[in-house]
C-alpha cells in the first residue's frame, strides 16, 4: 500500500513541478516561494481550524491534529530549516535553468537518499536496487551532456551548484522524514502545519533582508494562479508521502526513488509547454531513469 501512496505523492509531485516554472518565470524568486509555502500553510490550517471547532468530525475522517511536546517543536524546526535551504536553492536554479534540466538534477535525490537509508536506517539493498540507482546516477550524467547544448556549462553555471545542493539538503529531509513519523509518531498533518508555518517564518526573515527593503523588487513581483496551486498540490503530495511513511514496512530509500517517476510530468509534459529544446534527446536519459526506477519498485530482498 505505502508503494502505491509513494506513486500519488509523486503525480501531485509532477503537476506542482509543472506550476512552479510557470510560477517563477520572469518573476521574484522569494516572494514567489513565501507565498507558495503560505497557500499550501492555509489550505492545511483549514483542516486545523475544522479539527478545533468539530474534534469528533476530524477524529472519524482522520485528520486530527496533534499536541506535540516543545522538544518535538524544535525537530520540526530543523526541517523547515532544511526545507527552506532547499527550496531557495531550487526555486532560484528553476529560475535561471529549463524544467528540463533542473528535474533530472533533482532525480538524483535519491542516491542521497539511499545511502543515508543505509547508513543511518540500515535499509538492505539487493543487487537490482543498486543496479537501479547507479542507472538513475547515470542517466543525469548524460542529462549534463545535453544541457551543454543549451549553452549550459556544468562545470561554471552556478545555478548547477544551486540545484545539486538543493538537491543534496531535500533529500537530508527526506530522511529527517522516517524519523519525524515513524520514531517520533507524528500524523502527516500536524507534521504539516507546524512545517509550514516555521518554514513560512524563516522566509520572512530572508525577505526582510533581500526583498521588502527594495522597491523595485517588490514592483517587479508578478502575482499568479501558479503560486496557490504550487502551494496546494505540494501539500497534497506531502500528505501522501507521509502517509505511506507511517508504514513501519516503509523503504525511504525506495520511497525516494518512486516519487522520482514524477520526471514523467516534468520531462514530457513540461517540455512540450515550456517549449524547451532537444526534448527527443532528453527522452532517451529519461527512459534510463524510469528502469533505474523501476528496478528500485519491483525488486525484492
Amino acid at each position: 500500500m505505502w508503494m502505491y501512496l509513494g506513486l500519488l505523492a509523486a503525480l501531485f509531485l509532477g503537476l506542482h513541478n509543472l506550476c512552479k516554472k510557470h510560477a517563477v518565470q520572469g518573476n521574484e524568486v522569494f516572494p514567489v516561494l513565501l507565498g507558495t509555502v503560505s497557500s499550501g500553510f492555509l489550505f492545511v490550517a483549514t483542516f486545523y481550524v475544522l479539527s478545533v471547532f468539530y474534534p469528533d468530525y476530524a477524529l472519524e475522517h482522520g485528520y486530527e491534529f496533534q499536541d506535540i511536546a516543545f522538544k518535538t517543536h524544535g525537530f520540526i524546526f530543523i526541517k523547515s530549516c532544511l526545507m527552506a535551504g532547499s527550496w531557495v536553492l531550487a526555486y532560484q536554479a528553476l529560475k535561471h535553468l529549463p524544467i528540463t534540466i533542473v528535474t533530472p538534477i533533482r532525480s538524483a535525490g535519491p542516491f542521497f537518499t539511499f545511502i543515508g537509508a543505509i547508513l543511518i536506517y540500515k535499509e538492505s539493498p539487493n543487487v537490482y536496487q543498486w543496479i537501479g540507482f547507479f542507472l538513475i546516477i547515470f542517466s543525469v550524467i548524460l542529462y549534463s551532456r545535453i544541457g551543454k547544448k543549451e549553452g549550459i556549462n556544468f562545470k561554471r553555471n552556478k545555478w548547477i551548484f544551486a540545484i545539486i545542493g538543493a538537491t543534496f539538503l531535500g533529500a537530508s529531509s527526506g530522511l529527517y522524514d522516517k524519523f519525524l513519523i515513524q520514531n517520533l509518531n507524528l500524523n502527516p498533518q500536524t507534521l504539516q502545519f507546524w512545517f509550514c508555518l516555521y518554514t513560512i517564518l524563516i522566509l520572512l526573515v530572508i525577505l526582510t533582508i533581500t526583498w521588502f527593503p527594495y522597491a523595485e523588487k517588490r514592483k517587479a513581483f508578478k502575482f499568479r494562479w501558479s503560486i496557490i496551486a504550487v502551494g496546494i498540490l505540494l501539500q497534497a503530495a506531502d500528505y501522501f508521502y507521509f502517509k505511506a511513511l507511517q508504514d513501519p514496512d516503509a523503504l525511504i530509500m525506495l520511497l525516494s526513488a518512486i516519487k522520482r517517476s514524477q520526471i514523467i510530468i516534468a520531462v514530457v509534459i513540461g517540455g512540450l509547454i515550456f517549449k524547451e529544446k532537444n526534448k527527443r534527446q532528453k527522452l532517451i536519459p529519461l527512459v534510463g531513469i524510469m528502469i533505474g526506477v523501476f528496478l528500485i519498485l519491483y525488486s525484492t530482498n
